[in-house]
């Protein structure tokens, strides 16, 4: 599976929220409020979704350990997210951050150095450009030299990312009878949407016609 990685989108104006100045407003506000972000950032993967498992006596202070911040600063914020909505309590002991589905940024770890590689090639089309105008100038060979194999390294490196950005792609999984109808996994949904209940009978009819011919 992808290496995937998460971030927040918080807004320029987050911090000027009436309720986050509120929190901050009060008696330890700042580590409330650092409390609160790093709540945020550990719910990232469960979109927003905290969970009660039982290693503490209570919630607060299980959070408190995974934090590492005292567990009465951890209880008071939990006190404050509840009161301004910002913290939602469910069931099976399932605590939502409300804020967090609508802020979440993610990409998988190819994707990430996909477009990091293609941010650089266009950096060094600029440096390309750059340099050849310093070369005309001072017609230095060696600068001529260097340049070129450091943009046949830069090529290849681009070339090798490209492909683990493919390799990322999953293959199409077989059905039917005889295992070789091919779909990947968003034409297996589209199949299932279409055909509800009904699908598979098509992957076998399929097959059959064939054998037929």
């Amino acid at each position: 599976m992808a290496k995937r990685y998460y971030w927040l989108k918080l807004k320029a104006d987050w911090f000027s929220d009436k309720r986050i100045k509120k929190l901050r407003s009060i008696a330890g506000g700042d580590t409330h409020t650092i409390i609160y972000l790093k709540m945020m950032l550990l719910s990232l993967k469960d979109e927003g979704k905290l969970y009660f498992e039982g290693v503490e006596d209570n919630f607060a202070s299980e959070i408190a350990l995974a934090l590492d911040e005292d567990a009465e600063n951890v209880k008071l914020t939990l006190a404050f997210l509840q009161r301004h909505g910002l913290i939602e309590i469910g069931d099976d002991d399932e605590y939502q951050l409300t804020e967090v589905p609508t802020i979440i940024g993610s990409e998988t770890a190819s994707a990430m150095r996909v477009r990091e590689h293609r941010e650089r090639k266009k950096q060094a089309a600029g440096n390309d450009r750059l340099l050849q105008c310093n070369t005309d100038e001072t017609g230095g060979n060696n600068l001529k030299q260097v340049c070129s194999v450091e943009r046949e390294l830069e090529i290849e490196r681009d070339k090798e990312i490209e492909k683990e950005g493919e390799k990322d792609t999953p293959a199409p999984a077989a059905y039917g009878r005889f295992h070789n109808v091919l779909l990947s996994d968003a034409e297996l949904d589209a199949l299932k949407t279409e055909l509800p209940g009904r699908w598979e009978y098509y992957c076998y009819r399929n097959l059959d016609m064939r054998k037929e011919t």
